[in-house]
């Protein structure tokens, strides 16, 4: 008679299930995990943009008012023949230079807006590879049991 005989047990049911629901709450705890740092990414995405549309919309305010003014006093003196005797003829009153102004800048702004709303756009707020894979999880489960 041999004195080493090897006997293979086989794995309770019991245990293979635990098992797998402990596989399958370590894939969810990495499946959170996943979806956290996606949403967190995302949120800094966020936040650095509108960091950046703020001081740009801050800055442009500032500058736009001191070049409004600047281009309408620049266009009303334009505008406005100088005469040799000292006289001046205006051509184009200074409301009316302040209208053209304005309405240049209106129109920078609304395309610069209308950028901005298409950048903001492409931020994502739903953890797509994190949505894919708890489909696969999911699926993946439901074939082993």
């Amino acid at each position: 008679m041999p004195d080493n005989l090897q006997v293979e047990s086989q794995p309770s049911l019991s245990s293979l299930v635990g098992g797998i629901i402990n596989d399958a709450q370590q894939l969810i705890r990495q499946e959170v995990t996943l979806a956290r740092r996606e949403i967190q990414e995302e949120m800094t995405k966020a936040k650095t943009a509108a960091t950046s549309l703020g001081i740009g919309i801050a800055l442009g305010v500032v500058g736009g008012l001191l070049l409004c003014h600047m281009l309408v006093y620049l266009l009303h003196w334009l505008a406005t023949e100088h005469l040799t005797n000292g006289a001046t003829v205006e051509h184009l009153p200074l409301w009316g230079c302040y209208g053209i102004v304005g309405a240049l800048f209106t129109a920078v702004a609304g395309a610069l807006l209308y950028m901005a709303k298409n950048q903001a756009e492409k931020i994502d707020f739903v953890p797509r590879q994190t949505v894919e894979s708890m489909k696969e999880n999911v699926q993946w489960i439901k074939n082993q049991t």
